[in-house]
């Protein structure tokens, strides 16, 4: 082989070793630029799930979100700001028993079925009015829904009538079906319209049934929570007629049984 010739092979070989260098260059020009674009993805995309996480911890859950609701649905026979007046009796009833109850409190259960019929008997009689302040506090204290979900069922309730409204109200509090406290059975709206189909106003009722599942009352009901909150009552039952505590003589627990319920009540009447 001349010189000639291995000189110009040796240049067409230094010549194929720079192209493939240009063109190696290149792929790892372009491999670098999507590395850094993917990475740029992947890193806005982690900053956008820690922001959508974020946000989605700092929204406020259903409940939070019905106690801030302004527009507020309130059931029918109801007065007052956002109709959180509930009064049930005979208009020509001279005075009015306020009770103050939390729907998933076991004393009040106690109450509602040692004293419940006594209370309707003297309602129907036009003894006095009763005006009933719905509580949600063992939902704070014992975790869950259940207080509120089932005080947003005694609006549907009240929506059909009052005596649909007492009727539904005595079966929640009955020893079948009221749960212990810890136990948020209340929180299930199929448990709800389970209790309903014992009360014959609501058995069957397309109404009441729709305004339960569609949570129609659940803003009334965190307005009627705030209407407890702000009455000063810290403890459910509580009786309270004229402003002043209906208790047990000379003690301060609400009556639990229906004589010392009669005694207390006809003394406050009386004064």
């Amino acid at each position: 082989m001349s010189a000639r010739n291995s000189q110009a092979n040796k240049a067409a070989a230094r010549e194929r070793l720079r192209e493939e260098r240009e063109r190696q260059a290149k792929k790892d020009k372009v491999r670098r630029q999507v590395t850094v674009g993917v990475s740029a993805v992947a890193v806005l995309a982690l900053a956008g799930g820690i922001a959508y996480g974020v946000k989605q911890l700092n929204k406020p859950s259903h409940w939070e979100a019905m106690s801030e609701q302004k527009s507020v649905t309130a059931p029918k026979n109801t007065s007052g700001e956002n109709g959180t007046t509930v009064v049930v009796g005979k208009p020509t009833a001279k005075k009015t028993l306020e009770v103050y109850e939390d729907s998933r409190c076991p004393i009040c259960a106690t109450f509602e079925q040692q004293v419940g019929e006594t209370v309707d008997k003297d309602v129907e009689a036009g003894k006095y009015k009763i005006q009933y302040v719905g509580a949600t506090f063992i939902d704070n204290s014992d975790q869950g829904e259940g207080s509120k979900n089932a005080l947003s069922a005694l609006g549907a309730a009240l929506d059909v009538g009052p005596e649909a409204f007492l009727d539904y109200k005595a079966a929640l509090y009955s020893a079948k079906f009221h749960p212990q406290e810890s136990q948020d059975k209340f929180a299930k709206d199929s448990y709800l319209l389970e209790i309903a189909d014992t009360v014959p106003a609501l058995k069957a009722n397309a109404a009441f049934r729709k305004n339960v599942e569609d949570g129609t009352f659940d803003a009334w009901a965190m307005k009627m929570s705030a209407a407890f909150q702000k009455s000063g009552v810290t403890g459910t039952p509580t009786l309270k007629m004229d402003g002043k505590n209906v208790t047990v003589e000379g003690g301060k627990n609400a009556p639990m049984t229906a004589a010392e319920f009669t005694a207390a009540v006809d003394k406050a009447l009386k004064g």
